[in-house]
């Protein structure tokens, strides 16, 4: 982490989503609905190189960060998303000892991959330092607490770049792909070159990948053409989801993939230790995470 300080230039271009004293959400990829949370003080209004970046506390969902106009975590709900795009690979996985997290500058994935005493090299690509640095500031409390983990390497670059460059042959165990929509500098973590590189990154005994695969609300078509771009990369491609009520639809899925035919992605391969202190994640939600809505099921897997 040193090195890294927050240095933003002025923004207002998110101020013209805080009307009458309530934040209304952006419609990037969900025309004709949006999210809108009241506002109880803005902390921060600035842009970095890649995006804007706004931070305000919130009347009943705590703090929040808003990226281009996208709500990305509040700190009443931001656990869902943080533990199941965790766990469910760390747990599918045999026995995961390297591990990349792609994105993921809040820190709360990191914050849950180093609940695995198991792991022992940590690697974490994000592009943009000054949401690590906003994350220190704003969430050092709540999710931005394992930086100084001593299993952390910390890249601070292009992940496609990275991957491309220095990914093949490392063979991860577990690769964590935290973006955020495919719109803007997320637009390339969406694409099969992307999933390609992120295959030859894998351990391709016990392996597993999962990404931020979108909702089934809104996002079928989407989701169809990825899963069938990448379906002869992989062994398994599966999805699966979470319920988070400040996410589009209230909820958010994943792809879970692996190279290794053997791995049973919806089970959890260890028993979990309730000394994690987990409030989302379970065995039994692992699992049921998979069962799919008889409308997305047809849809995806036929």
């Amino acid at each position: 982490m040193s090195g890294i300080t927050l240095n933003l230039t002025p923004s207002d271009s998110q101020h013209t989503l805080i009307q009458n004293g309530w934040f209304g959400e952006k419609e990037a990829m969900w025309p004709g609905q949006r999210f809108c949370i009241e506002v109880k003080e803005v902390l921060l209004n600035g842009r970095s190189q890649f995006q804007d970046i706004l931070v305000f506390d919130s009347v009943s969902y705590g703090r929040v960060l808003v990226l281009d106009g996208v709500i990305q975590v509040t700190e009443r709900d931001e656990f869902s998303y943080q533990e199941m795009i965790t766990h469910l690979p760390l747990f599918a996985s045999p026995n995961p000892r390297k591990v990349l997290i792609i994105g993921g500058g809040d820190g709360g994935v990191l914050r849950e991959v180093v609940k695995h005493s198991g792991v022992q090299e940590i690697h974490m690509c994000e592009i943009d330092d000054q949401v690590i640095a906003v994350g220190k500031e704003y969430f050092r409390s709540t999710m931005s607490t394992a930086y100084d983990d001593p299993r952390l390497k910390l890249i601070i670059g292009d992940a496609a770049r990275y991957l491309r460059e220095e990914g093949a042959g490392q063979n991860y165990d577990v690769i964590i792909c935290d973006s955020s929509d495919p719109v803007g500098p997320a637009d390339v973590l969406f694409q099969p070159e992307f999933f390609q590189s992120m295959q030859n990154a894998l351990n391709p005994v016990g392996g597993v990948v999962i990404t931020q695969g979108e909702c089934q609300w809104l996002h079928l078509d989407l989701i169809k053409k990825v899963m069938g771009e990448i379906s002869g990369m992989f062994a398994q491609v599966k999805y699966a989801y979470t319920t988070i009520p400040t996410y589009p639809s209230g909820q958010i899925g994943f792809l879970v993939l692996t190279r290794d035919p053997n791995v049973v992605l919806n089970t959890p391969s260890r028993e979990v230790s309730a000394d994690m202190n987990l409030r989302y994640y379970s065995d039994e939600i692992h699992g049921a995470s998979f069962i799919l809505p008889k409308f997305a099921k047809e849809k995806l897997y036929a």
